[in-house]
């Protein structure tokens, strides 16, 4: 007679595998959520420095120092179209020289932009 041939893997070799895996996924997900946030904060930072640059340009067109965001951006306007990325608030209005704030981006940070 002869041995018999074992296939597959025991129950012992799975729950290995599945300590490891959830090891990794315990690793990988905070670095995941760091990643996000850093890049949620540059769009925002993109979208507040494209508004700030759209308003001196229409300052400088229309020789005023207070601009809506209505007239910063669409179709025919200095900022084509603007992409929150987090549920971020813009101000409505833009005065020149004036520091910028987006609050609530992602619902808890603060993102402050100086000209």
């Amino acid at each position: 007679m002869h041995a018999p041939n074992p296939r597959g893997f025991t129950l012992v070799e799975i729950m290995i595998v599945v300590v490891i895996i959830g090891l990794l996924a315990a690793m990988a997900i905070p670095a995941f959520q760091k990643v996000r946030i850093a890049s949620q904060d540059k769009v925002v930072l993109n979208n507040v420095r494209q508004l700030s640059s759209a308003s001196d340009q229409y300052y400088i067109a229309n020789g005023v120092s207070l601009v809506s965001s209505a007239q910063l951006i669409g179709a025919n306007n200095f900022v084509k179209a603007l992409n929150p990325a987090a549920n971020e608030s813009y101000p409505a209005n833009y005065t020149q020289g004036i520091t910028l704030t987006i609050s609530s981006i992602g619902g808890i940070r603060t993102i402050t932009y100086a000209p």
